[in-house]
């Protein structure tokens, strides 16, 4: 019979606690009538793992691409199950108590998380830093970016449908697998939900593969990079917005606060953020076309109207107008100067003039190769 749940392990010398993982998985489909199977995605193990595992009756995948997605992925794509649960061998999770995963994926969720920190974490299980700095704060940002009300985001054990796991088309081959998942399943709008997941200490004597700082930002930055909105979108409105305020008010006259006067030098500054804050609005732009071209992140719903309402021309047209916007406003600080033989430049009247030139002549240039760059990443439209 086809089986209805593969339980998916990885795994790279684990041959202290693969037994007794395989072993409650097996347990676990008697007790409940399942008809499982276990697949082991040796990653490389020296340590004689895929014997155990042979001996045991599991399925063992070889995956030579190292990396802790890429073993799950290889994994994965051999499963047979209706549904899968992947889950580390090392011991820390209870294979044995699958069943709220299971009753979950019946009702229809297509993504199952585990919460340890509703299931309770044993002492020694998790270090300090992973459970009060590096998984509430990872946890947070994956909520506020992606707007999922997941509280514990690289729980190790989760299940999932295969019909699911193929609509995310997952990609990552390291630690940040588990966030991509995630990710993946709240920008498509599949079902998830939690259930309560015990997390015991780690039965192996060896170091976990787990590098906290290396794989903590390997998660924070594909967090970051799905996350356009808050890596360019926010940052660049704010900078954009506190430019032209700062500029406007200076534009017009010095202002003095406290005794301070705020002059041409800060007017420079504040152009300096106007430019700044337009090219993260342009990467922003540029990010959002490439990753629905190449199928990173789903389509927008907008997303088409973006093509017809800002196209190669009129972005041409709009940066040659401010161009030469910028080389009017040139002509007449030049013949300002002109008016004093050449002297030297002591009114800052002429300043005003000249960082608004310069700024437009930038923000002209950079909305013309914007413009060719956005047409060339989107020529399937």
């Amino acid at each position: 019979m086809k089986p209805e749940l593969s339980v998916v392990m990885p795994c790279l010398n684990e041959a202290e606690t693969l037994a007794v993982c395989i072993k409650k998985a097996q347990s676990f489909f008697e007790k409940e009538g399942i008809v499982g199977e276990v697949i082991i995605a040796d990653n490389g193990s020296t340590d004689g793992s895929q014997q155990i595992a042979d001996s045991l009756g599991a399925k063992v995948v070889a995956v030579e691409r190292k990396g802790y997605g890429s073993a799950l992925q290889g994994g994965i794509q051999a499963a047979q199950g209706k549904y899968v649960i992947m889950g580390d061998a090392d011991d820390s999770y209870d294979f044995s108590n699958l069943m709220p995963y299971v009753t979950q994926l019946r009702a229809g969720y297509d993504l199952v998380m585990g919460n340890r920190f509703k299931g309770g974490v044993k002492k020694g299980a998790m270090p300090f830093l992973h459970k009060y700095l590096g998984n509430p704060v990872l946890s947070f940002l994956g909520r506020l970016f992606f707007k999922t009300n997941i509280k514990d985001f690289h729980c190790g054990l989760r299940g999932f449908s295969k019909e699911a796991y193929t609509k995310m088309g997952l990609k990552t081959t390291g630690m940040e697998f588990a966030s991509e998942m995630v990710v993946k399943a709240s920008l498509l709008n599949l079902k998830i939900t939690e259930v309560p997941t015990v997390l015991s200490p780690d039965g192996r004597t060896r170091p976990p593969h787990l590098n906290t700082w290396r794989d903590g930002w390997r998660h924070l930055r594909f967090l970051l990079l799905y996350s356009p909105t808050w890596l360019f979108l926010f940052p660049g409105m704010v900078l954009m917005v506190a430019g032209l305020i700062i500029s406007g008010v200076l534009l017009a006259n010095p202002v003095t606060i406290n005794g301070i006067t705020f002059d041409v030098h800060t007017l420079l500054f504040s152009a300096g953020s106007v430019l700044v804050g337009f090219q993260f609005l342009l990467f922003y732009g540029l990010t959002k076309v490439y990753t629905v071209e190449n199928e990173l992140l789903p389509k927008p719903k907008k997303y088409d109207r973006w093509f017809s309402a800002f196209n190669l021309e009129k972005g041409l047209i709009i940066g040659a107008l401010m161009v030469l916007v910028g080389i009017g406003l040139s002509f007449y600080a030049y013949f300002g100067w002109k008016h004093i033989n050449y002297g030297d430049i002591t009114n800052s009247q002429t300043f005003r003039v000249v960082i608004p030139a310069v700024t437009a002549i930038l923000l002209g240039v950079q909305t013309i190769l914007f413009s060719l760059f956005f047409s060339v990443l989107g020529l399937k439209k």
